[in-house]
């Protein structure tokens, strides 16, 4: 599932190669990945001819404004999440096409920016007003890769849930799936399934400067790494040895992920 590094990969994948380029085709070949009630004529209409502004992302969500400077937030501006397979692919010249191609606008380079998606889970919307974007910001937390550490433990004392369950929930911190979850709360020696209000200011700091580590690491590779030294290196391995302690790791069900910690690491 694309979690906030990325995100941040496929916004700066439309920065670099979108930005200010006019939009001369839209093809829709799948519109399952719209928003209900917005069609495909109705979306290459607002779309064609649009240069994109910079893109913004919030936690999981790209925003890339298609109109000018005098709306907040550029409306119409095009909403995209990735759900549990999408991301964008920027395609040059006369690439083959991808049978999980969804979307396809062609600049007048004649290059393509694609939105790729197997399953389908989410998709795109369109904003045509600022209240629709302010709407969808309102709803979610700060994004993760911002929040400050005094904002990160109010917000989770707030809660009444396990630590996993609410560094997951979007609305209380936004970005975070479940990679980076795990990981997090393996480098802050913290059991999944610990109460949030329960844990302590020094637990609490160590669990956002851990977050931040594992997102400032995985946005430069633009994905959660599966690297030698971190829990996600050996996550998926048969016989699966914390890489701190090499206690066999627990894997089960929490908060209804599959998620995987050190009993010795992570006490309960």
């Amino acid at each position: 599932m694309p979690e906030l590094p990325d995100v941040e990969g496929f916004r700066r994948l439309v920065a670099a190669n979108a930005t200010g380029r006019r939009i001369d085709s839209v093809v829709v070949a799948d519109s399952g990945v719209l928003e209900p009630g917005l069609d495909a004529d109705r979306f290459a209409r607002a779309v064609r001819g649009r240069r994109p502004g910079p893109a913004l992302r919030h936690g999981k969500w790209l925003l890339l404004p298609l109109g000018d400077s005098s709306s907040a937030h550029g409306v119409p501006c095009l909403l995209v999440h990735f759900g549990m397979t999408g991301g964008f692919v920027w395609c040059t010249g006369h690439a083959d096409g991808h049978r999980h191609d969804r979307i396809l606008l062609g600049f007048e380079s004649g290059s393509e920016l694609r939105y790729r998606d197997m399953r389908k889970l989410t998709g795109v919307r369109m904003a045509e007003a600022d209240s629709e974007v302010d709407e969808l910001l309102n709803a979610l937390g700060p994004d993760a890769a911002e929040v400050s550490a005094a904002e990160f433990a109010a917000r989770l004392r707030g809660t009444g849930s396990g630590i996993k369950a609410a560094l997951l929930d979007q609305s209380v911190v936004a970005g975070l799936g479940n990679l980076c979850v795990d990981e997090a709360l393996w480098r802050a020696r913290t059991h999944p399934r610990r109460k949030s209000r329960e844990l302590t200011a020094t637990e609490l700091g160590e669990l956002h400067r851990a977050m931040g580590s594992v997102l400032r690491s995985s946005v430069r590779e633009g994905r959660v790494p599966e690297r030698r030294g971190w829990l996600n290196g050996i996550r998926n391995e048969r016989s699966r040895r914390c890489p701190r302690c090499s206690a066999v790791l627990c894997r089960a069900a929490t908060a209804g992920r599959t998620t995987v910690w050190c009993p010795s690491c992570q006490p309960e």
